[in-house]
């Protein structure tokens, strides 16, 4: 799937709200292996999780673009740098991301992967679309949601 182009997006936004197999009510739950991703993808992960687990909004929110997106399940969008600093400024505590896909395509890239607090079961997914600016990958939307009736 090429990211240049708007039906590429639609359709893995769409592939993302779609219930996968293994999530949902009389099914147990069954964890996508992670992978490996680039180095400069998991940069992005890994400085997420240190500023979430420092409670550090501004650098949250320095992860994104100008005019990025934190679309949370239950939350209004935000958008922009301040308005995301303001969403995250009583997040913290431990986070671990880990990712299942992701795709490069030039100057954008996509990671769909798992959030959990603690160490065990994903309790949560998300899809980050990424651009490159200057040599530095930031997160133009970070679309996330917890995980519902897992057994």
């Amino acid at each position: 799937m090429k990211l240049n182009t708007v039906a590429g997006t639609l359709l893995m936004v769409v592939f993302c709200s779609v219930p996968q197999p293994g999530y949902g009510q009389g099914s147990a739950y069954s964890a996508i292996p992670s992978i490996e991703l680039p180095s400069a993808l998991d940069r992005v992960l890994r400085d997420y999780e240190t500023a979430w687990a420092a409670g550090n909004a501004d650098a949250l929110a320095q992860l994104f673009t100008e005019d990025g997106f934190v679309l949370s399940g239950g939350s209004p969008p935000a958008r922009g740098r301040a308005a995301i600093r303001e969403r995250y400024v009583n997040a913290g505590g431990p986070l671990l991301l880990r990712a299942f896909a992701y795709e490069m395509d030039g100057s954008l890239a996509y990671i769909f992967g798992a959030y959990t607090y603690t160490e065990g079961t994903d309790q949560g997914k998300f899809v980050l679309t990424l651009k490159e600016i200057e040599g530095r990958w930031l997160i133009t939307s970070d679309q996330d949601n917890p995980m519902d009736n897992q057994e």
